[in-house]
């Protein structure tokens, strides 16, 4: 009998190699009846600080004849089978030339593995460098050099999370989103010593291992005859009535009848000329914000009641909501990490937030975001999302008088609207400057954050504002549109083998999410049409 255990609630001390006698016990049978076992799900609870506890979801076979399930009070268990992971039989409509993957990120990669995989010998696009040089230049970068347009935060191998905190959270559950884990598990995503990528509730792998699971997708796309082109630019989009016909990039133009769209959510020129191809698009609320920054060793503090659990749970991360008539919630938060500056293009300026693998930096970063309304957009057409961020963006470089230094301000002065004066000491690499970050936030947004880190300050018992810094503006969380596609099958209204992925199509909100994304495409490509001959 296959059952589904949830809500399993252990102390942090239990080993997991006691869990075996404790599924045993919840569900009053032997050891020795469980057949197989594994965890599916496994997420710390500190919301109690005198007893933290670790939660556990089950799948659980038990071989027990006659077995009934019964009734748990420490826990939920109920019948349950998972349909294992599949892909489809091969369809039979023809491919006139090899797929092309518009993108590296990992939508396109996990898209292009699987088709790669299965016969379909795909060409990825990738407008950046390779992440060995892309790590170069970041460095380069960060260290005041000069800004390389097409090897960045944002463009290269890997896409951008690639610089992030390396979280592999997603909301979803089910064998594709285990697929994926298990990819990159596979993919030098998983260390001995660290939290197993595969069921820990916020899987971390940090911007220094990214790369390695980034380079090994990768080759295994060539080893199955797959293709990687970098610094190869799409200029523009072929096609007709009858579909799609190619690609022109800066390399030539490319033959195809089947394009896959993962050009991430800052690739605003290639946004720009789906546009003027009048591609199927819409508007689509997207996060904007600015960056809180403490010390962790306030988090670990906070989070862990005072107690020394960062030597068995590493550094705390946390995670908050304000309610208000615009929510402000925290996004990627970043334990024992550093601001960033998320910059694609010269002169606009924007931050996002990373962590190494270790996340033993003494500063803990998060992003504190408001979901924008499509009314806020200052426009109706397609493209207004976008045009609303370069506002802010450029008006933020143009404060940092062109240096990309990031504005910043005490929190406790934003919510009074008063001046930050003295010296402010942050994580970022390039230098900062004192700012009142409401010049660098549309009305909205700043009301919001100032509405809603009260709130936060109350949950967290007077710590939240107390010294922390905030650094702006973060408005590169999702997309502000959406390349339109049909439910079914997942392609472009009107445009045959055209298929939109990803966080820049806006069907994804993060790495594996965008990941889960490239591989249900390449699934109903694999569906429709026959493998390359």
């Amino acid at each position: 009998m296959a059952l589904r255990i949830t809500n399993l609630r252990l102390p942090i001390e239990e080993l997991e190699a006691s869990l075996p006698g404790h599924v045993a016990r919840t569900l009053g049978v032997k050891p020795s009846d469980l057949g197989g076992w594994r965890i599916l799900r496994k997420a710390l609870d500190s919301r109690d600080q005198r007893r933290l506890q670790f939660v556990y979801n089950f799948e659980v076979e038990v071989t027990e004849p006659g077995y009934r399930v019964p009734h748990a009070s420490n826990a939920t268990i109920e019948e349950h089978t998972e349909p294992p992971f599949a892909m489809p039989a091969s369809g039979t409509d023809p491919i006139r030339d090899r797929p092309v993957v518009i993108g590296s990120g990992p939508g396109g990669l996990v898209c292009a593995y699987f088709l790669a995989l299965h016969g379909y010998r795909p060409i990825v696009l990738e407008r950046g460098t390779r992440v060995t040089e892309r790590i170069r230049d970041v460095k380069t970068f960060d260290d005041g050099g000069a800004f390389h347009s097409e090897s960045n935060y944002l463009f290269g191998e890997g896409g951008a999370g690639t610089f992030s905190d390396g979280k592999l959270t997603c909301r979803n559950t089910g064998s594709d989103v285990l697929r994926v884990l298990e990819l990159f598990a596979e993919c030098k995503g998983q260390q001995i010593g660290r939290p197993n990528i595969l069921y820990y509730h916020r899987p971390h792998l940090g911007s220094n291992r990214l790369p390695a699971v980034v380079k090994a997708i990768r080759r295994k796309i060539i080893d199955f005859g797959g293709e990687v082109r970098f610094l190869t630019k799409v200029d523009d989009l072929q096609f007709d009535d009858s579909g799609v016909k190619g690609v022109q990039t800066s390399g030539g133009f490319i033959p195809s009848s089947l394009v896959v769209l993962a050009i991430g959510h800052s690739a605003r020129d290639t946004i720009e000329m789906l546009a003027r191809r009048r591609v199927p698009m819409s508007q689509k609320p997207f996060q904007f914000g600015v960056r809180i920054e403490h010390t962790q060793e306030t988090v670990n503090r906070t989070q862990y009641g005072g107690r020394p659990y960062e030597d068995v749970l590493g550094n705390a991360d946390y995670s908050l909501v304000a309610h208000g008539k615009n929510d402000l919630f925290t996004f990627c938060m970043c334990a024992g990490g550093s601001i960033i500056p998320s910059v694609s293009q010269e002169g606009y300026f924007c931050t996002n937030g990373m962590s190494l693998s270790k996340r033993d930096s003494p500063f803990a970063n998060s992003g504190l975001v408001v979901t924008v309304p499509l009314e806020a957009f200052e426009g109706k057409d397609v493209l207004a999302g976008m045009r609303l961020q370069e506002k802010y963006e450029r008006k933020a470089f143009e404060m940092g008088r062109g240096a990309y230094s990031a504005p910043l301000q005490r929190a406790m002065d934003f919510v009074q609207k008063r001046a930050t004066t003295g010296t402010v000491s942050s994580s970022y690499p390039r230098g900062t400057f004192v700012a009142d970050l409401r010049e660098v936030l549309p009305p909205l947004v700043a009301e919001a954050v100032r509405h809603g880190l009260p709130q936060m300050d109350q949950r967290w018992k007077g710590r939240f504002l107390k010294d922390a810094v905030i650094a702006g503006p973060e408005s590169r969380g999702s997309s502000p549109v959406r390349i339109d596609r049909d439910n079914a099958t997942r392609e472009s209204p009107g445009i045959p083998g055209l298929f939109p992925v990803g966080e820049g199509a806006g069907y994804a909100g993060g790495i594996v999410s965008a990941a889960v994304d490239g591989l249900k495409t390449a699934k109903a490509i694999v569906a429709k049409y026959a493998p390359v001959g």
